[in-house]
């Protein structure tokens, strides 16, 4: 079959890997500007040169035997690597989060900056159409979208998994990126408390990260939705003072400081089955499905291809 996969994140291309390796041709859209999604990686430009933050997921563990493997071939091909900061199981990508999404998405037939507005019946195929390329019909198509974006596609054309989707709420997470001049003086490279500041990292201490100082910081779901509205700017500073505050002392020269608004950060969902209609040949994956971590994401898109290739 001819399938279209909407979303090019670790549950999109899950999939697509799975149906690719068994003779399907399989087109993956993304809007995203290149791998990464919710793992991707920011570089900047600092006076002490590059700079980069994993400013999305910040590390991902293992429990489930194929996605073991998968993060074992990960590890072997230099993408991935232990980060015992972040607890004794805790793996990050190399030279960045966004580092096994990009060697995955280099295996497949992926279009960037492509947006899907529309799936519509075009005779006995489905038919997308869009922004950043040009439309074309599918046999089959899986919507790897979070919940939100997922329950809009499907409307149209699968109604109960949209349902399902628009049942199922995403919290927002601000996330701020400085580099300093300097090392900060906290002898840990994670903090984690409650409030503005639920998260800390020098993303600097991660295997194969190179350049100044770099700190990541997240705040809570809850301050997240309190003041998601506001500028990044301002944002930026109050998680930069909260940060200051951890520290007790004061910071280092900032080179470079920004913030990032995920309004669709970390799903609510429980662990739970992807969606497939053999009948019409719509489906649905991702962590809304599946639950919140990394393997969840991808475990729900390798279980999505088995119930495809199962059915064809």
């Amino acid at each position: 079959m001819k399938i279209a996969i909407i979303g090019a994140g670790m549950a999109g291309l899950s999939c697509a890997e799975a149906l690719s390796a068994a003779g399907h041709a399989v087109q993956v859209l993304d809007k995203g500007r290149g791998p990464g999604g919710r793992m991707s990686t920011r570089r900047s430009e600092t006076p002490q040169g590059q700079v980069s933050f994993d400013h999305g997921a910040q590390f991902f563990t293992v429990r489930d035997p194929a996605f073991a493997a998968r993060a074992a071939a990960w590890q072997a091909a230099g993408v991935a690597a232990p980060w015992p900061a972040a607890g004794p199981e805790a793996l990050v990508g190399v030279p960045g989060m966004n580092a096994p999404i990009r060697a995955m998405a280099e295996g497949l037939d992926v279009t960037w900056q492509a947006r899907v507005d529309e799936i519509a019946q075009g005779g006995e195929a489905w038919s997308l159409s869009g922004e950043g390329f040009a439309p074309f019909n599918a046999e089959a198509v899986v919507v790897a979208t979070p919940s939100e974006q997922a329950a809009v596609l499907l409307a149209a054309v699968a109604p109960d998994m949209a349902a399902r989707a628009g049942g199922v709420v995403s919290d927002p997470c601000w996330t701020m990126m400085a580099a300093f001049a300097g090392p900060l003086s906290l002898t840990a490279d994670v903090l984690r408390q409650d409030g503005p500041l639920a998260w800390a990292a020098r993303n600097s201490a991660k295997p194969g990260r190179t350049g100044p100082e770099a700190w990541v910081v997240q705040a809570s779901p809850d301050w997240s939705r309190a003041h998601l509205e506001e500028g990044a700017d301002q944002v930026a500073q109050v998680l930069l003072a909260a940060l200051a505050e951890a520290t007790g002392q004061p910071l280092p020269a900032v080179l470079s400081l920004q913030a990032h608004r995920w309004r669709y950060a970390r799903t609510t969902a429980k662990a739970g089955a992807p969606l497939w209609s053999a009948e019409t040949r719509i489906g649905a994956c991702g962590d809304w499905l599946a639950g919140a971590r990394v393997e969840a994401a991808w475990r729900s898109g390798h279980d999505l291809a088995a119930a495809i290739l199962a059915a064809s």
